[in-house]
């Protein structure tokens, strides 16, 4: 078993618990908000910047120019991404440009950057692939059936493609090459997935009530 699949398997409780979180399952069936999805429109905006960036940090930091190559591929990968998020920001008139982080967010970026910015390149990419392997196996289950015919159609479409999964493989591949199976790397990734199931918590929670965790 590789120690990228060692990572993932050992934190399956929190993939099941954002498979099966309402906001999720609004996007599986069609009935979530639009003004929830336009919220997490914005926030994962935001977010995906930050993903980008410390792509770039740590392909900066790597090596070997494989690593240097691949890291640069990715960021490629996010900038795709931010472009169904401009689409839906345009459908829905979300301004990216003034949003304004939620605590999750904020908390899930900083993560994120402080990572890149401090650890090697291993750590950063245990730290980045909680969430490309979620958002594959989340897309992955809710097009089980086939792609919906509904207004989150081009989600599910997205995070279900063939060309999602390349990617999620490439950054699994450089924590099977740079990390090592030690305490630091799961803990790191553990928190990674602590920061996915809170990140679906806040887009449900935070414009309603204030709370941004789950309890």
């Amino acid at each position: 078993m590789t120690l990228s699949h060692e990572l993932w398997v050992a934190n399956q409780d929190l993939g099941q618990a954002c498979l099966d979180h309402p906001f999720v399952q609004g996007i599986a069936d069609g009935t979530l908000e639009q003004s929830k999805f336009a919220y997490y429109v914005g926030q994962d905006a935001f977010f995906l910047e930050a993903f980008a960036r410390a792509y770039s940090i740590a392909a900066a930091k790597a090596p070997d120019w494989k690593g240097f190559h691949i890291f640069h591929n990715l960021v490629d990968g996010v900038l795709g991404e931010l472009q169904l998020h401009q689409n839906y920001a345009a459908k829905w008139g979300v301004n990216l440009h003034s949003v304004e982080p939620g605590a999750g967010t904020r908390r899930y970026t900083d993560f994120l950057l402080a990572t890149a910015w401090s650890s090697d390149i291993g750590i950063t990419a245990a730290a980045m692939s909680p969430c490309m392997r979620l958002y594959a196996f989340l897309g992955e289950q809710l097009a089980c059936n086939g792609i919906p015919h509904h207004q989150y159609a081009d989600w599910i479409r997205t995070y279900s493609s063939a060309d999602f999964q390349p990617l999620t493989q490439q950054l699994e591949s450089l924590v099977d090459h740079y990390a090592t199976n030690h305490a630091l790397v799961h803990s790191t990734y553990r928190y990674a997935m602590l920061c996915e199931r809170d990140f679906f918590c806040s887009c449900v929670e935070s414009w309603e009530s204030g709370l941004i965790f789950c309890k």
